[in-house]
């Protein structure tokens, strides 16, 4: 794998959202944190009501980092081994050979990955975790990299059943699009207009190898020990916030310093800085904390409580967190 330095990550992470931009109309920093996930090694959960993009943005992702491509509907009668795979009886062979599901793919879209019952969501938590899948007692990796970008209405919507918590903590971020202005939603129909036909399709600006080259640049980026801290405080707030029956765990802090990272490097810096903390707190930490039942009917909810400890917890000082950067001399 060819080594990269941040300047080169960024300058290609900026041709990937340019290029994504042609499909998904108006929702840059949307995609720009989806992008961080992926930068970030994770998984990226897209939450928000039918039709706002969720799956085109998966699919333009896919096209544009030139990953294996691989779409699962996940339905109420959906079995585990419908996304992992499962054993067939070869007649010819006269053995069993394992037929692979769509889970061995560079890029999975898992499409509203809510409406199928927590068994087989349950099954994507060993292939989202260690990046493998066992099938009656055997074992088979899964190709690197390897990201699921799922979609999933709103709890609310019928049809659907609550993610469990153990996999929506395995998502890095999630994150809504929500609707777009009347602008841009005039130029959707516009450029739909412009090409005479439904589908759109992307050129890749990177391949499976680059983007591993560029996710192991992202881990040369630095992290001054106050930013470090910051994570860690807004990740043990959420636990004693009194509206939260529970908050998030190390996991978060952990996504918190990762994706912030890999924001930074799309932004051009080879450091981290409290505002990159964040601009990916709500997406990293919101779907990690449960708010007290008994608050169901109030407006307390994990994205309005990072907003609040984004407001109460100290934030570092300019001094505390700048670092040595040849730009500044400091």
């Amino acid at each position: 794998m060819t080594e990269m330095n941040l300047t080169r990550v960024s300058e290609l992470s900026s041709a990937v959202l340019d290029e994504v931009d042609r499909a998904v109309v108006g929702k840059r920093e949307a995609l720009r944190l989806v992008l961080s996930g992926i930068l970030a090694g994770g998984h990226v959960l897209m939450e928000d009501f039918p039709g706002l993009g969720k799956t085109l943005a998966a699919r333009s992702f896919a096209q544009t980092l030139g990953l294996d491509f691989k779409r699962a509907q996940f339905t109420p009668d959906l079995l585990p081994g419908d996304i992992t795979g499962s054993f067939v009886y070869d007649q010819r062979e006269g053995e069993f050979e394992f037929r692979a599901g769509p889970l061995f793919a560079g890029m999975l879209l898992a499409d509203e990955i809510n409406r199928t019952p927590p068994k087989t969501q349950a099954a994507l938590l060993e292939a989202m975790q260690e990046k493998q899948v066992t099938v009656e007692g055997r074992t088979f990796q899964l190709p690197r990299p390897f990201h699921v970008l799922a979609t999933a209405n709103p709890v609310e919507y019928e049809g659907t059943y609550p993610l469990p918590e153990a996999q929506l903590d395995r998502f890095l971020m999630r994150i809504s699009f929500g609707y777009p202005t009347l602008d841009e939603e005039w130029e959707i129909l516009s450029n739909r207009m412009a090409r005479q036909r439904e589908e759109q399709t992307l050129e890749p600006v990177v391949d499976p190898q680059t983007l591993l080259a560029m996710q192991a640049a992202v881990e040369a980026t630095v992290v001054d020990e106050s930013v470090g801290r910051y994570c860690v405080a807004l990740t043990a707030a959420s636990r004693t916030h009194s509206d939260v029956l529970m908050g998030a765990s190390p996991r978060g802090a952990l996504g918190l310093l990762l994706c912030a990272r890999a924001y930074a490097v799309i932004d051009g810096r080879d450091y981290v800085t409290p505002e990159d903390v964040k601009a990916v707190a709500v997406p990293v930490l919101a779907h990690r904390i449960t708010v007290k039942p008994e608050l169901w009917m109030s407006n307390a909810s994990g994205h309005s409580i990072v907003e609040s400890l984004l407001r109460t917890v100290a934030t570092p000082s300019a001094r505390e967190h700048l670092v040595a950067d040849p730009t500044t001399g400091a």
